[in-house]
């Protein structure tokens, strides 16, 4: 098994014809993903990496049946598009763009909701299963096939510790970007339920980083409700006080949100923290 998304995934691209749609439709198809179809609104006819593109999602569902997209659009069109895909019966999307407005977001994460759809971002790289899919623009090259789940907020520090795991012989069940933004789909809790019931994950890594209050509210979930071994690394231990950093979810206040609160949730959970990133592979190999 894998977590929200496997083979059965078929993705259509909206954004397919621009820069990024045009190289990660290319990416996809390396990885095995089924990309079935394309949007941009008066592309129709035209085709990406031999993926038919159509004008509108509804006519992509009609024609291909695709269930899933990944939405690679600017920001400013991009609540028009979650809400075309959620409209046109698609069941997962993902969100990589970044830069959404915050309310704008508000209403494409409660709407999917509301359609009972698994939304992943926005402002993510994606999600992929090894052997699997891959949706999104995670680079193919670093997994490997195994039994360690994987969810995190930083998409750069997922490539890292992939890469390492993947070095030592450590595969993947699945690998879900959750993305860097105060208001997401898919949380730090969703992800470790999933993977809690995933018969083919054995253990789990979380990346979180400062700001918010996501790893402490993963930490007193994991103490009432995950029995599988827990890893963790936080970004942002040196960040300076009182300096905003990086991801538009990296906002601190009132005690909470800061590495050293995380990192206390975390061990009262007993999650095993690592203080690099590349030491999340020695805790795991010292796991077995």
């Amino acid at each position: 098994m894998s977590i929200f998304v496997d083979k059965k995934n078929t993705v259509v691209v909206q954004g397919a014809t621009g820069h990024q749609g045009v190289f990660h439709i290319g990416e996809m198809l390396r990885f095995g993903t089924k990309v079935v179809a394309g949007v941009t609104p008066g592309k129709a006819g035209e085709d990406v990496q031999g993926v038919p593109v159509f004008n509108t999602v509804r006519d992509a569902v009609d024609e291909t049946t695709a269930n899933t997209s990944l939405v690679l659009v600017p920001a400013r069109f991009a609540k028009d598009a979650v809400f075309e895909a959620l409209d046109a019966g698609i069941k997962t999307v993902v969100v990589i763009t970044e830069n959404i407005p915050f309310h704008d977001a508000m209403d494409f994460v409660h709407y999917a909701k509301y359609k009972q759809a698994v939304l992943i971002g926005p402002n993510c790289p994606g999600i992929a299963s090894p052997g699997k899919t891959k949706i999104g623009i995670l680079p193919g090259g670093i997994f490997l096939k195994g039994d360690i789940g994987v969810a995190s907020r930083s998409g750069t520090l997922t490539y890292e510790i992939v890469n390492s795991l993947s070095e030592r012989g450590i595969g993947q069940s699945t690998c879900v970007g959750l993305g860097g933004d105060p208001i997401i789909g898919t949380t730090f809790i969703d992800a470790l339920d999933a993977f809690e019931k995933d018969s083919e994950t054995k253990a789990v890594v979380l990346v979180g980083e400062i700001g918010g209050t996501a790893e402490e509210d993963a930490a007193e979930y994991i103490t009432e409700h995950i029995q599988k071994p827990v890893f963790a690394f936080i970004a942002g231990r040196t960040a300076p006080p009182g300096k905003r950093m990086g991801h538009a979810g990296a906002i601190i206040s009132r005690g909470k949100g800061t590495a050293e609160s995380k990192i206390k949730a975390f061990e009262k959970a007993g999650v095993k923290l690592a203080s690099f990133p590349t030491e999340i592979a020695d805790l795991v190999e010292e796991y077995g």
